[in-house]
């Protein structure tokens, strides 16, 4: 058998070889043996030496020109190959259009951003703007601004929870006042302001008690502001919560950052002030505490107190919140159970 006669020989085995291939496995086996190093190609261009000079150069082209035929095979069975496996690909993990789409539920505010946004609409709309503040304070802001030093018994009101010994976790949103009043006292220009945000407290967590809980401050500094300016608000927020045949009452009360202070209970919506089971029979349900600035909290702000006054509110968004929708279990609002979620979407 001369050479060219090899060739074809060689060309038509490797031909039906590659034909035979299912797999890119099988195929790269193919390629080795006709293509790779130790060839039958590679075995015939050592047979050159043997060939006279002149005959050299063609060989050589007849071996590169064989070579490149099986080459061009062996890419167009690769992509035969890989049409194949993606057909079979396709009709295994094919879709039924028909199929029902699966039930995508809308989702929702949660009840305490809900809460939050009432609240907040509610006192926009008496033209009071939203601040906020970091969550990690230092015991200036959280304490000693408030008219609460270090040796101050009223410190054992609210158990905190210290990083460092001048650093906590915020205990109220009251440090976000005492940073607003230190912004504009120096200008002299009055504040009215809410403050809503996480706080945190040493509690142990139980039905009525929570490590963390959301508050909402407000504040208002000007020159003319009373405590009947107060308890007009205190009466349009109790009505806008509860309902407009809600009605309030101020009871004296002690905080160390107002002065006078009061506790605000607003009249029982379930058994409306006639007595039940949520007032306790009394008619009356505690919502939240109040007073007038204390005038060192101003001063330590660097307000004139004889120009300046002011008064404040405090209230927590998961009281409100259980009172107004009957909820008996404060962690409800964190364990993430879609069952007492989807209540109130």
């Amino acid at each position: 058998m001369n050479n060219l006669q090899q060739l074809k020989t060689i060309i038509e085995e490797a031909t039906t070889k590659i034909k035979s291939c299912l797999t890119f496995n099988e195929l790269a086996d193919v390629k080795a043996a006709y293509l790779g190093k130790k060839s039958v190609f590679a075995e015939m261009m050592q047979q050159m030496k043997d060939l006279q000079p002149e005959d050299r150069p063609a060989f050589g082209q007849k071996i590169n020109e064989a070579k490149t035929e099986i080459s061009d095979f062996i890419d167009s069975r690769r992509k035969e190959i890989e049409s194949e496996m993606i057909r079979i690909k396709l009709e295994k993990e094919s879709v039924d259009v028909s199929l029902p789409g699966k039930d995508i539920r809308q989702g929702a505010k949660h009840l305490i951003s809900q809460v939050i946004e009432e609240v907040e609409d509610l006192f926009i709309g008496m033209g009071y703007s939203i601040e906020e503040g970091p969550e990690i304070e230092s015991d200036l802001y959280n304490f000693e601004m408030l008219n609460l030093p270090k040796t101050h018994p009223a410190r054992d009101m609210q158990d905190s929870l210290y990083i460092t010994e001048d650093t906590l976790l915020r205990t109220h949103t009251s440090p976000v006042q005492v940073r607003t009043m230190l912004r504009h006292s120096a200008a002299n220009e009055p504040i009215k302001i809410i403050c809503p945000g996480k706080v945190y407290r040493k509690d142990d967590d139980d039905q009525t008690h929570s490590h963390q809980f959301t508050q909402i401050e407000a504040l208002v500094v000007d020159e003319s502001s009373s405590i009947s300016d107060l308890k007009g608000t205190l009466l349009v927020l109790a009505k806008k919560l509860f309902g407009e045949e809600r009605q309030i009452r101020l009871r004296p009360s002690y905080f160390p950052f107002t002065e006078p202070s009061v506790e605000v209970d607003v009249s029982c919506h379930k058994c409306n002030g006639a007595g039940c089971s949520m007032c306790k029979g009394s008619g009356w349900i505690e919502i939240l505490g109040a007073g007038m600035v204390n005038n060192a909290v101003l001063e330590a702000a660097g307000y004139d107190t004889s120009r300046f006054q002011g008064f404040a509110l405090g209230m927590g968004i998961e009281r409100i919140a259980i009172l107004k929708y009957g909820i008996d279990d404060i962690r409800a609002f964190y364990t993430n159970d879609m069952r007492f979620n989807r209540q109130f979407l």
